[in-house]
């Protein structure tokens, strides 16, 4: 994704937009950028807390939601299984590769929360803003909000008439096409339909197989909203969308082999198609009753998967994984907010529940699709057979099974008022109650076919149920104070936390369904002070401190399987740390020293450390973990912005502009090995484009011109496998609006 001219960093962020540098107004678009992810709409500068907007030219490249981090100092993404994606906010945001839990964000489109880290992979297209809010948001967002949210806004329709559409063809055979159309039909009624189609050939070079096992896209997205005038204060707005993936997910790289850049290795064994489908609905009612501002937001969310890839990342015929999962959630939120001199009252109810099944099948080799037998034994299925083997052929696959269903409901207030002319006080609480059910088993099948439940150490059957009740209270509290008409310092305290819950994946025996089997929710407490003002006419700065104490991390931990025959595995699983410290200074900056110019940048720089002690494990548990750092929380972060635009004779103009990311080293998980750490990363993206008047452009681009070669995420399995980032990537673009 490329920037266009837009603020980015710690705070507040302000697009420019591409049709014109609008630089001498910086400071006056920092007061009208409106934030909707607090259920109101407010300045991002009169909010106090660290907040941040994407918008503009950036967000019509992006590819997915990941890519937002591109801009945001402080924020980072892990992408695991080539579809799932998990954020990290300020160093906070467990990374798991199942898809029962989300990440440490909230991730919300049009005000709906997606509960699935797998949704959070969502195609991008005719985006209107990101809203980022840094910092627990346990108050409005609730549930799974324990580092921040990132909130994706479409375009809404208008009554204005317009339609655009864009192709661009870059690098392996990359093609992208986009269009929108906007109309108003009747007096009153509005509408907006969008797509987009990508594809891509494989990005990676697989020189152990087949091209495909590299990744290749093949994405395609619908998107439609009518908005109906049903009164004069009364608006009924109506939104659907589908997309669907039909790629070819890419392979990981085993740690043992040393490949070069963008480079992997696995046979054609393991090589799957992709059958991903994501659908869903909302309505969205708002209306003035008796002085309150009424929304009510009815959404219903929906995905199936159908995937799969080589899961030990060699080319050897050693492990094959897939996945078949299908989700439902349907929730229903109402709020209301009334104002009045001096202050504000937000009152809202929330209500969820969502279901979700897999299956998660290990094989080795061809797999006969009947009866889940390899061609081969993949080397942890004879570990599971316990004490009474069902059969006397050879244990070769491994089948889990999860059937879960969760239910949310919770009600929340915030309350704003002044103390006098300058100085505002905001005060808000949730009380959340949630009932997670799950059940399960985990199977291992002979080559005859026998199946039997797992019986690893012979501590019982893997089959079973098990119930979570959650009953948390989060809140805030903030004071904010104006030093002038562009300036105003704050200090806040805000807590949140993210739900337990089970884990999904392989089921050794039993205890994966008792309460030692489960992960149980993390909680943070939050401290904030900053500032957002003008420094000059041209200059706006914002600066942060905060201090993050981080109970019950959830993190993703690998323990050692020794093998039958000898030698051992990794096995993985979601569980808690005991605690975790989270402190740090933000800056970011937005200067446009002369018309058509405008730089921003903004720099993070972070300290977390893990809390863990001696348990029942012994003192060893506690030297494996105590003092590390968070996965993922790289120490130092910054991001930097340069555009340059100037007229090109008669109505046309130029521009370039230039975007780069710098994060410092950081570990893939909580053990702080250095073999599973990534250095320091910097990424370049650049374009250069020429508007030819009448809503024509053509422009040439490029993303992570450095190529560099990094980790999204990684897993212990046979050794230790990594998902690779892409490498640069090269096009042209068109461009025309009416």
């Amino acid at each position: 994704m490329h920037l266009g001219a837009a603020v980015f960093g710690m705070g507040s962020a302000v697009a420019l937009g591409a049709g014109g540098s609008a630089a001498a107004q910086a400071i006056d678009r920092l007061d009208v950028v409106v934030v909707t992810a607090t259920r109101q709409s407010q300045s991002a500068r009169e909010l106090p807390q660290s907040v941040a907007v994407v918008s503009g030219e950036a967000l019509r490249r992006a590819e997915g939601a990941e890519d937002v981090v591109m801009h945001l100092p402080g924020v980072q993404a892990a992408i695991s299984n080539g579809s799932q994606t998990t954020f990290q906010i300020r160093g906070v945001g467990a990374v798991d590769h199942q898809a029962l839990t989300p990440s440490g964000a909230a991730v919300s489109v049009d005000g709906v929360f997606l509960a699935t880290n797998v949704q959070a992979s969502l195609l991008a297209y005719d985006l209107d803003r990101v809203e980022v809010l840094k910092g627990p948001q346990g108050t409005v967002q609730g549930r799974n909000a324990s580092s921040g949210s990132i909130n994706f806004i479409t375009a809404r329709p208008t009554a204005e008439p317009g339609a655009y559409a864009s192709v661009s063809y870059g690098r392996f055979n990359r093609l992208d096409v986009q269009a929108a159309a906007n109309r108003q039909f009747l007096d009153g009624v509005r509408g907006r339909i969008a797509g987009r189609y990508l594809k891509q050939d494989a990005a990676l070079e697989n020189i152990g197989g087949p091209d495909s096992a590299g990744g290749e896209r093949d994405e395609y997205g619908l998107r439609g909203a009518l908005e109906f005038d049903l009164a004069p204060a009364t608006t009924l707005l109506l939104r659907a969308h589908f997309e669907a993936d039909n790629g070819v997910n890419p392979a990981p790289l085993n740690s043992a082999l040393s490949l070069g850049k963008h480079r992997i290795s696995v046979g054609a064994d393991g090589v799957q198609d992709t059958n991903n489908d994501f659908h869903g609905a909302s309505a969205e009612l708002t209306t003035v009753l008796g002085g309150w501002a009424i929304t009510s937001l009815t959404a219903a969310e929906a995905f199936q998967q159908r995937y799969g890839f080589d899961f030990d990342g060699t080319p050897a015929a050693t492990a094959n994984l897939s996945y078949d999962r299908d989700y439902l959630q349907v929730s229903q939120e109402l709020y209301g907010r009334r104002d009045w001199a001096g202050g504000s009252l937000l009152l809202g109810a929330s209500l969820s529940e969502d279901d979700f099944t897999q299956d998660y099948l290990i094989w080795c080799g061809d797999l006969n699709p009947l009866t889940l037998v390899g061609s081969c034994t993949y080397p942890a299925a004879p570990g599971r057979v316990g004490p009474a083997p069902a059969s006397s052929a050879p244990a070769v696959s491994l089948l889990t099974r999860i059937e879960q269903e969760r239910r949310m409901g919770a009600v929340y207030g915030l309350v704003d008022f002044a103390l006098g002319p300058r100085a505002t006080v905001s005060i808000g609480a949730r009380q959340t109650i949630e009932r997670i059910e799950a059940s399960g088993f985990g199977q291992h099948i002979y080559s005859d076919g026998v199946r039997a439940f797992n019986n690893r150490s012979g501590l019982g059957p893997a089959v079973g149920g098990n119930a979570i009740d959650e009953d948390a209270f989060t809140g805030m509290a903030a004071l904010r104070y104006r030093l002038g008409d562009e300036s105003v310092v704050y200090a806040s305290f805000g807590q949140g936390y993210k739900s337990g819950g089970f884990n999904g994946e392989v089921a050794n025996n039993v205890t994966h369904y008792q309460d030692e089997g489960l992960f149980i929710a993390e909680k943070v407490d939050a401290y904030e002070i900053g500032y957002k003002g003008a420094l000059a006419a041209s200059l706006a700065v914002e600066a942060a401190a905060f201090y993050q104490d981080y109970a019950h991390p959830q993190a993703r931990i690998f323990v050692l399987f020794p093998l039958p025959g000898g030698g051992s595995i990794t096995s993985n699983s979601l569980a808690n740390l005991d605690a975790a410290t989270v402190q740090g200074i933000e800056l970011s900056a937005a200067w446009s020293p002369l018309q058509g110019l405008d730089v921003q940048g903004g720099v993070v720089a972070m300290d977390t450390e893990i809390r863990q002690g001696a348990d029942a494990s012994g003192a060893a548990n506690a030297a494996t973990f105590d003092g590390n750092p968070l996965p993922f929380a790289s120490d130092v972060s910054a991001t930097l912005g340069i555009r340059r635009e100037w007229a090109a004779g008669g109505d046309r103009r130029a521009s370039v502009e230039v975007n780069a990311k710098y994060q410092s080293a950081y570990y893939l998980d909580p053990e702080g090995r250095a073999d599973r750490r990534q250095g320091s990363i910097t990424l370049v993206d650049a374009r250069a484009a020429l508007d030819l008047g009448g809503g024509t452009e053509v422009a040439i681009w490029g993303r992570n011109l450095t190529n560099e070669d990094y980790a999204l995420s990684g897993y212990g399995f046979i050794g230790y496998d990594t998902f690779r980032s892409q490498p640069a990537t090269w096009g042209v673009s068109l461009r025309v609006s009416r």
